[in-house]
């Protein structure tokens, strides 16, 4: 077993992380760090479980500790709830203390020596670790994506095979993305609000690293365009988006794709049976309330496939979207050896 821990270990995707390594086949949760006024408290304590399963009793007594390298020694690597704005500094510092970091947050995804990762997409772009130990730090930082980007490139990834310079989304993402707090509900309620802060930017900008080629010690870009529109709407968990790609092949061929898609990587305890589950019949699917869960919440689901090429996409945000996604890259780092 592999010890682990969490940083922010009381907010929205900490408590999903929480969740998910609560009883884990290959790591074992030891620590979690939150705020220095937690500091010190049993975790059960503490945490406003705001999930919709039982709480970890088996977790309760941990004790809370300061988010800080000398605060965590007895781990092998840390999972990473922070904000961006306190993960910038946090997770080097992990990193430099020899603590590998699997991060969440955005502050490091777009810097050229560090992986930003989804393992059914990209996994050999797990290869940037070696430019980081180059370097003489012992720990390394990986990163997965934007909830909304994991959603676009997984659904994306069965048609990499087809040639195309061109993709439009638009989204319609759940509230649970913006925090506990993140949202009043006299904001949202009755309502849709088209606007969230950066995360278009991120999806047009973190896909084309995603989807880009390891040469070297570096990510080339894919050679195509992202433009997306981002929007909240009044869904607790799941985001839904609507995808228009340039791909001139006929129908048939785009369906056989998604019918036969088998992902790059196997033998990971939180890989989902289907990364991509394709609803071919059904015209009114997916939904967030009946598909989100598909997978333990790891799967992408994908339907409406229509000439164009266009289609829908949904998957379960805080999961598949963010500690989920974490999670899955840890196990890919155990089995290609890097821990």
């Amino acid at each position: 077993m592999i010890n682990v821990g969490v940083l922010g270990a009381t907010g929205a995707v900490g408590q999903r992380f929480v969740e998910l390594l609560a009883d884990h086949p290959w790591f074992k949760l030891t620590t979690l760090a939150a705020s220095d006024r937690s500091a010190g408290k049993p975790y059960g304590k503490i945490v406003k479980w705001r999930l919709d399963t039982p709480f970890p009793e088996n977790i309760g007594k941990i004790k809370v500790v300061p988010t800080s390298p000398s605060a965590m020694k007895n781990v092998d690597l840390v999972f990473s709830a922070l904000p961006a704005d306190i993960a910038t500094a946090t997770e080097t510092e992990f990193a430099d203390a020899g603590i590998a970091v699997c991060s969440n947050a955005s502050s490091h995804r777009m810097e050229p020596t560090i992986p930003l990762v989804v393992p059914e997409v990209n996994p050999e772009h797990l290869g940037l670790i070696d430019v980081q130990k180059d370097t003489g730090r012992d720990g390394f930082i990986v990163t997965n994506p934007n909830c909304s980007t994991i959603m676009m490139v997984t659904a994306l990834a069965p048609l990499r095979k087809f040639k195309f310079t061109d993709i439009r989304v638009a989204t319609m993402q759940a509230i649970s993305g913006a925090g506990f707090e993140g949202v009043a509900a006299m904001a949202i309620y009755d309502n849709v609000i088209p606007y969230i802060g950066k995360e278009e930017e991120k999806m047009e900008t973190e896909a084309l690293k995603i989807m880009g080629t390891l040469k070297g010690k570096k990510v080339v870009n894919a050679p195509f365009k992202v433009s997306a529109s981002c929007h909240r709407v009044p869904v607790i968990d799941g985001h839904t988006m609507a995808v228009w790609a340039d791909i001139k092949e006929p129908l048939a061929k785009i369906r056989k794709a998604y019918m036969d898609y088998k992902p790059p990587i196997k033998g990971l305890p939180t890989q989902p049976a289907e990364s991509v589950h394709f609803f071919d019949e059904e015209p009114d699917r997916p939904q967030p309330r009946l598909d989100r869960m598909r997978g333990r919440g790891m799967t992408v689901s994908v339907g409406r496939l229509r000439e164009g090429v266009r289609f829908v996409a949904m998957g379960h945000n805080t999961i598949r979207g963010a500690a989920g996604a974490s999670v899955l890259n840890a196990e890919l780092i155990v089995k290609k050896k890097y821990l």
